[in-house]
C-alpha cells in the first residue's frame, strides 16, 4: 500500500444481531474520507446463525468456537471476493465474548487466512491491543464517525447512534480536526439494542427479527420493566464503557409472561431508554442524532428514541451516508489508520490511558 495519499480500503463487519456480513469500500488517507465505494451484503443462513449463536459467550479453544469461526471466515471470504481494487482489507470478525476487565475480548475469525484467500493485506484483531492497554476495546467506530461528520460538512456537535445487537453512541465535535484531540469525541455502549428483541422473536415466533418494528408498534410498553431495567449497575457507570451481548440476562425473563406484542414493545422501549440515559453524559447538547445499523429500520424504535430523547432520531441517510454499511466502512477506514501508524482509539472512546492504535496485519 502507498505510504501517503488516499487508498481504497475494504471493510467487513459481522454484528451481534447475526443478520449477515456487511462489506464496503472507502477511499481515505486515514484522516479524511474522500469517497465511498461499492458495498455488498451476504446474509447468514438459519443454520449458520445457529452455529455462531452456539459460540456466544465462549473463548478460544472452547467447544463450538472453531465451528463458529469457520462459518464467519467462509461468509467473509465469499462477500469480500466480490470486490476489486482494494489495497487493504479491514476484518472485524464476529464478537463471541467481551470481558475487557476479565478475560479480554474474543472475535472469531482468522485474518491471516483471509489474506491468503484474497491475496491482499488484511488488518484484523482491532480490539485486543486497546484492552491490553487498559481500554474497553469498544466501541471502535467513533474515529470513523468523526471523519463522517467532517465529510458531511457538519460543524456543530452531533451524535451517531449505532443500533446493532448492542447500542453505542458517539458524541462528535466536528469543529476539531483530529479525533484524538481532547473534546473531539465521547463514545460508549448504551445497552442492549436489537439482540434481546431478536432473541424474543426467534424464541416465540421462529423469525429473526421484528420486521420494521410492526409487532412492537402493536403492543403496550410495560414502564415498570423499563424502570427496573434502568436500575442495572451499568447505567450508573461513567463512560467510556462497553458491554457484551449477554450482559443483561434478566431482561427477557422480565417480559416472559406478557404477550408477544407487549414484550416486543417493552424491549424496544428499554433499548431507547438506555440511549436516552446515555445522552445525559453528552459534554454539550447535540443539534442532531443520526441512527445507523439495523435498528433504524424499526419504526417503533425510532419513535421511542424521538419520544424519550426529545430530539428527532434521523437515519444517517439524512446526511448522505449508508446506515447499513457504516460499521463495515469504519473498519476499512481503521485499517488504513493501522497501516499508517495512526491511533484508532482514545481515552474518551474506550477509556484507554492514551491514544493508541490496534490491529494485526497479515499479508498474503
Amino acid at each position: 500500500m502507498r505510504v501517503s495519499g488516499p487508498v481504497w480500503a475494504l471493510g467487513a463487519m459481522s454484528g451481534t444481531s447475526l443478520d449477515g456480513v456487511d462489506a464496503g469500500m472507502v477511499l481515505t488517507d486515514g484522516h479524511i474520507i474522500t469517497e465511498f465505494g461499492p458495498d455488498a451484503y451476504r446474509a447468514y443462513t438459519q443454520a449458520e446463525r445457529a452455529v455462531i449463536r452456539a459460540g456466544f459467550g465462549h473463548w478460544p479453544d472452547d467447544p463450538g468456537v472453531e465451528a463458529a469461526a469457520e462459518v464467519v471466515e467462509a461468509a467473509h471470504a465469499e462477500v469480500l471476493a466480490r470486490f476489486t481494487g482494494a489495497e487493504v482489507v479491514g476484518f472485524h470478525g464476529q464478537t463471541l465474548a467481551h470481558d475487557p476487565r476479565g478475560r479480554g475480548t474474543h472475535q472469531a475469525g482468522n485474518g491471516a487466512l483471509l489474506a491468503d484467500v484474497l491475496g491482499c493485506p488484511v488488518v484484523w484483531d482491532f480490539r485486543s491491543n486497546d484492552v491490553q492497554m487498559g481500554g474497553q476495546g469498544a466501541p471502535l467506530a467513533p474515529f470513523f464517525h468523526h471523519a463522517c461528520a467532517r465529510y458531511a460538512g457538519l460543524t456543530e456537535p452531533v451524535a451517531f447512534l449505532n443500533l446493532g445487537g448492542v447500542g453505542n453512541l458517539t458524541w462528535v465535535d466536528p469543529g476539531l480536526s483530529r479525533p484524538d484531540e481532547p473534546g473531539a469525541l465521547l463514545a460508549f455502549d448504551t445497552g442492549p439494542a436489537n439482540a434481546p428483541i431478536n432473541d424474543l422473536m426467534l424464541a416465540r415466533r421462529g423469525v429473526a427479527q421484528d420486521e420494521g418494528g410492526a409487532l412492537a408498534a402493536s403492543g403496550t410498553v410495560d414502564e415498570a420493566v423499563v424502570a427496573a431495567f434502568l436500575n442495572h449497575p451499568y447505567f450508573f457507570k461513567m463512560p467510556p464503557k462497553s458491554l457484551d451481548r449477554n450482559d443483561f440476562p434478566a431482561l427477557l425473563p422480565a417480559v416472559a409472561y406478557v404477550s408477544d406484542a407487549d414484550a416486543a414493545a417493552t424491549l424496544t422501549a428499554c433499548a431507547a431508554a438506555a440511549v436516552a440515559r446515555g445522552a445525559e453524559h453528552f459534554p454539550a447538547p447535540v443539534a442532531r442524532l443520526f441512527v445507523c445499523g439495523g435498528g433504524r429500520h424499526n419504526g417503533a424504535m425510532m419513535a421511542q428514541l424521538s419520544q424519550r430523547l426529545g430530539l428527532v432520531a434521523e437515519p444517517v441517510e439524512a446526511i448522505g451516508l449508508n446506515g447499513d454499511m457504516l460499521e463495515a466502512q469504519a473498519f476499512a477506514y481503521l485499517a488504513v489508520r493501522v497501516l499508517r501508524g495512526l491511533p484508532t482509539s482514545a481515552p474518551a472512546t474506550t477509556g484507554v490511558p492514551a491514544a493508541v492504535g490496534g490491529g494485526k496485519v497479515s499479508r498474503p
